[in-house]
């Protein structure tokens, strides 16, 4: 069998992030796609281009095929078609299977029509013959606050009917988001699934249930130590900043983060940034060339 070239398939270079290898497949999906695309060739195109992400976007299959080629996927080898557990081919038989999954687990290239369900609104029913059925996928935005929060939204949603996608159908939803979810999260309402994409915020960042922030603070306050006003997702906090603490330190606050959908609360944490002085008064000058000297003297190391 002849070798494949995934990176000429998908139009990259050998070098290519994972962002554009993601966004060359979703470029080529549009195009190629079956439903969309009604030529002879789109079929076997929308394979191989399916065929070339799969690979390349797994980190761990994109260095066996850089150093052994296609041929380590072809039938008998470790991850050609005797390889393959459990996998589903709607294409047919062949030296290459795909599995996928309906839980909607993030990670790793699960299903080849879930991220172009999300492009265009999902339900493309059954789209090459009887038993291959999606559950219809729809993105609803969120705000940050909205996500941590939870919120009650009356929504829109254009469904997809028919086996072959023949006509559309608008149906009112009442939505329950319940406090916790994150961008990407994927929950089942009904007999749809949602994906949330959720803002950022201009001064928190969040990773899971833990909240992130910077402060900034002054020679004195952290050579002396303070207590400071912090803003967390439910509001001002006082903090004391310990004596001696080192600018890039992060001081955790337990339990002021965001709710997980577990019911757990995440915590917040602070990360210390220096406030250096740009521009001084004449007595402020005095004092920092007062403490220079005392440092230059030897009676003290230094002023941290």
């Amino acid at each position: 069998m002849a070798a494949k070239d995934y990176y000429a398939t998908l139009g990259v270079n050998k070098t290519a992030s994972e962002a554009e290898l993601k966004s060359a497949y979703r470029k080529l999906a549009r195009q190629y796609h079956p439903d969309m695309n009604k030529t002879p060739e789109a079929e076997a195109k929308f394979k191989e281009i399916s065929e070339a992400y799969q690979v390349l976007s797994d980190p761990g299959k994109r260095r066996t095929y850089d150093q052994f080629g296609s041929g380590a996927f072809e039938p008998g080898n470790a991850y050609g078609g005797a390889g393959a557990q459990g996998g589903f081919n709607p294409f047919g038989n062949g030296g290459f299977s795909y599995t996928w999954s309906s839980n909607g687990a993030q990670g790793g290239f699960s299903d080849p029509f879930e991220l172009f369900e999300q492009f265009f609104g999902g339900g493309f029913g059954d789209m090459f013959g009887q038993g291959f059925r999606r559950r219809q996928t729809y993105q609803m935005d969120l705000s940050f606050d909205e996500a941590i929060h939870g919120v009650t939204k009356d929504v829109e949603i254009e469904r997809v009917e028919g086996n072959r996608g023949e006509h559309t159908v608008k149906q009112k939803m009442r939505i329950k988001v319940p406090a916790g979810v994150d961008n990407g999260t994927r929950m089942r309402f009904g007999d749809v699934d949602i994906v949330f994409r959720v803002k950022r915020h201009p001064d928190f960042h969040r990773e899971g249930a833990d909240v992130f922030t910077d402060q900034e603070l002054t020679i004195p306050q952290i050579v002396l130590g303070d207590v400071i006003d912090v803003k967390t997702v439910e509001g001002k906090v006082k903090l004391k900043v310990p004596a001696g603490t080192e600018p890039g330190s992060l001081i955790r606050i337990k339990g002021k983060g965001v709710m997980s959908l577990q019911g757990k609360p995440g915590d917040h944490f602070v990360r210390v940034r220096l406030n250096v002085p740009k521009h001084l008064s004449a007595d402020e000058r005095k004092h920092y060339e007062e403490l220079f000297n005392l440092s230059k003297g030897g009676k003290k190391k230094g002023w941290f």
